[in-house]
């Protein structure tokens, strides 16, 4: 794989049309994941860096999680320095699959998920 083509694979976000809820689902087949939709939502919209989710996996382990949640569409990255800022598509999302977020994230809250504790925010992941 060239230079061009690894970069642009490691910054592909799905259309709206093509959001998959079958790949949203297997994503979220996930306790981290769900973990990090969790407390995205709870941000109300503030985009977090991937350093805010060091106390749930190693870096490595974000990388591959955060990749899996942006190729599935259910977040953005977004580069700002040399910081990635990470969002829900919640508009998209429920414009795609309406009530299916919020049900989502009810049914997490009873859920025994890894909890964030105190980050290290020097520490910065490549998603």
């Amino acid at each position: 794989m060239g230079k061009a083509t690894y970069i642009q694979a490691m910054t592909y976000h799905p259309s709206a049309e093509e959001i998959d809820l079958a790949a949203v689902m297997a994503t979220l087949g996930d306790s981290t994941r769900l973990a990090i939709l969790g407390h995205l939502d709870r941000q109300d919209g503030r985009p977090l860096m991937c350093s805010d989710f060091t106390a749930l996996a190693s870096k490595s382990n974000l990388t591959y999680h955060l990749g899996r949640m942006r190729e599935s569409g259910i977040i953005r990255l977004e580069k700002s320095g040399t910081c990635k800022m990470i969002t829900i598509r919640r508009d998209d999302l429920d414009a795609r699959f309406p009530g299916f977020l919020d049900s989502v994230l009810k049914a997490a809250e009873n859920m025994d998920l890894p909890a964030l504790e105190c980050e290290d925010e020097d520490e910065t992941v490549e998603a």
